[in-house]
């Protein structure tokens, strides 16, 4: 098994709706609504689904909640040969964005992360885009106050359509200072200029999904002269409707122009999808092989967010080194 590298995760949505189910019952709280009949998440657009995923976390409630959270998805991670992932974190959802409170949701995930055998972990926090500017700012102090080794990154994710890029500068400015390396969602759902619009107004070194670069030439060409790493999520666009299906789906088209793609499962228990099934459908769909993959693994290793050693240590795992 070729050991995989995962950048675009976010903790609370790769929640197994079993263990958000059982925080329901030992909270008495009353999720009825988003699940289906046969226990999966249910929603119908990306706005329910963004609905039911906030919803799902009203019950992670402390920092206990997300230690346990954090010990279950890092368990499923590495049972898919997953040795490095990168998790967003919300300070939203973990103290209100209070950044004491904050410190102790982030210490609480960090205990449960170095107890993980066989998989490491970094963490962004990430701002929701549809909380506003206001609320990206006070997110962006969260993170400011705790970057370090494990706190490596910063970034935003939500409704696209939701403001513009320009309006949530102050906060990736607040993050940069602090030496945080920087992502964004954009070109999922807001077209090729979202990705622009990222790109020269909150100047990240990544950009999450980006898959509607695609209808940009000139923009596919900045990507991949800029060397601008995409944290693709083919399962997930799929599965939202981003593209029909998966040989419609542009992951290949970006890499054979040249622009470094990773592979990542978004929410996964969202999704049905794990690491191994992306890789398979990828190998089903395109014909990608483990030479392929190899390099995949060795791209996502350069774009991480980790120290050099760190780095260095994946790419020799990998066999890229």
């Amino acid at each position: 098994m070729i050991p995989k590298l995962e950048l675009h995760l976010h903790l609370e949505g790769a929640a197994p709706p079993d263990l958000i189910r059982a925080l329901a019952r030992e909270k008495h709280v009353d999720l009825s609504g988003i699940f289906d009949d046969r226990g999966h998440y249910a929603y119908d657009s990306f706005a329910a689904f963004l609905r039911v995923y906030e919803a799902a976390c009203t019950v992670l409630q402390t920092p206990d909640d997300f230690a346990r959270l954090t010990r279950t998805v890092l368990e499923r991670s590495a049972a898919q040969g997953v040795i490095y992932t990168e998790a967003f974190l919300s300070p939203d959802f973990c103290g209100q964005r209070d950044v004491s409170a904050w410190r102790e949701y982030l210490h609480a995930i960090r205990e449960a992360a170095q107890s993980a055998p066989d998989i490491q972990m970094r963490g962004i926090v990430t701002c929701i885009r549809h909380f506003g500017p206001d609320a990206a700012r006070e997110t962006a102090l969260c993170a400011a106050e705790t970057a370090g080794d494990f706190l490596t990154g910063f970034g935003i994710a939500g409704d696209e359509s939701a403001g513009h890029p320009r309006d949530f500068a102050y906060g990736f400015d607040m993050a940069r200072e602090a030496g945080l390396s920087l992502t964004a969602h954009a070109g999922e759902w807001g077209g090729a200029q979202s990705v622009r619009d990222a790109l020269d107004h909150l100047r990240v070194a990544r950009i999450g999904h980006g898959v509607h670069a695609i209808n940009d030439p000139a923009l596919v060409d900045r990507l991949a002269e800029d060397g601008i790493t995409l944290e693709v999520c083919p399962g997930s666009n799929v599965t939202l409707g981003v593209y029909p299906d998966w040989r419609s789906h542009p992951i290949d088209k970006l890499r054979a122009a040249g622009v470094p793609v990773t592979v990542s499962t978004d929410d996964p228990p969202f999704f049905h999808t794990t690491m191994t099934h992306e890789y398979q459908r990828l190998s089903d769909t395109f014909g990608w092989d483990d030479e392929i993959f190899t390099d995949i693994a060795r791209t996502a290793a350069n774009a991480a967010f980790c120290d050099d050693a760190t780095r260095a240590a994946l790419l020799k795992r990998i066999g890229a080194g």
